[in-house]
């Protein structure tokens, strides 16, 4: 994980094997805001959806005993979501660095399209 000051305020940028762990562990809430297009062919299992189009910093819940990590598919958005998350008041944010990309390229699972009946299925990475 790296760590960026942004005004006093701490962005970290999870890796893709930082997000995995965190899920595994249950220490993160991750939450996905590419559109509901995306998240609906593929996302990580778990991941909570809240688009970058309707994103409120105010609207998410407190991070509590769990850490926020935003992420989309590149890496651009998820980062633009964390420096709101900062500008809404919060000391410290954190994105997944290369997006749903980056977790596709660690070969780490996830739900995608099956092609032979459309519907959703565990991807193996």
């Amino acid at each position: 994980m790296r760590r960026e000051d942004i005004d006093g305020k701490v962005l970290e940028h999870w890796t893709a094997e930082d997000v995995a762990s965190g899920l595994a562990r249950h220490e993160i809430v991750l939450i996905d805001v590419r559109t509901p297009a995306e998240y609906m062919m593929e996302h990580v299992r778990g991941a909570l959806l809240a688009p970058m189009v309707g994103f409120e910093a105010e609207a998410m819940p407190d991070e509590g005993s769990k850490r926020i990590v935003f992420h989309c598919g590149s890496g651009m958005r998820s980062r633009k979501m964390a420096e709101e998350w900062l500008a809404a008041g919060h000391d410290r944010a954190a994105h997944l660095e290369g997006g749903f990309g980056a977790w596709k390229t660690a070969g780490l699972p996830y739900v995608g399209i099956d092609p032979a009946t459309g519907g959703q299925k565990d991807m193996p990475g």
